[in-house]
């Protein structure tokens, strides 16, 4: 069983930036696909952006050219860069993974794991 682990959410004003990391301690998963995804508060959980096993990224419109989601090989972590942040981006941010063969993508039920999730506010 796969364990995500997420960390480096917390409070920003509009504008600035913060940089969300996911781990499976113990575990190689540079092969799987994994997402980030977001749940606000009486909506629903939404994808951001994702990775496949070959590198390709997806990114939702809404973020597109504000956030960045990349695998850190070397450390064996997920990152979400989130830059230019706005209020609507307050949310809890989840990773996800999904084993291979997979699909990868933006859809939540792909993926088979889910982390605790990290609380990301933005305000005005």
């Amino acid at each position: 069983q796969v364990q995500l682990v997420e960390s480096g959410g917390g409070s920003v004003q509009a504008g600035g930036s913060l940089r969300l990391s996911c781990g499976a301690p113990g575990y190689e998963y540079s092969n799987y696909c994994m997402a980030w995804f977001r749940q606000a508060p009486g909506k629903e959980r939404e994808g951001v952006a994702a990775i496949d096993s070959s590198g390709r990224t997806n990114v939702a419109d809404s973020v597109n050219g504000r956030f960045t989601i990349a695998r850190d090989h070397a450390k064996g972590t997920l990152s979400l860069q989130m830059n230019s942040l706005k209020p609507e981006d307050s949310a809890m941010y989840y990773c996800a993974a999904d084993y291979p063969p997979c699909q990868g993508g933006l859809r939540r039920d792909v993926y088979n794991y889910w982390g605790q999730g990290t609380q990301v506010t933005v305000s005005s």
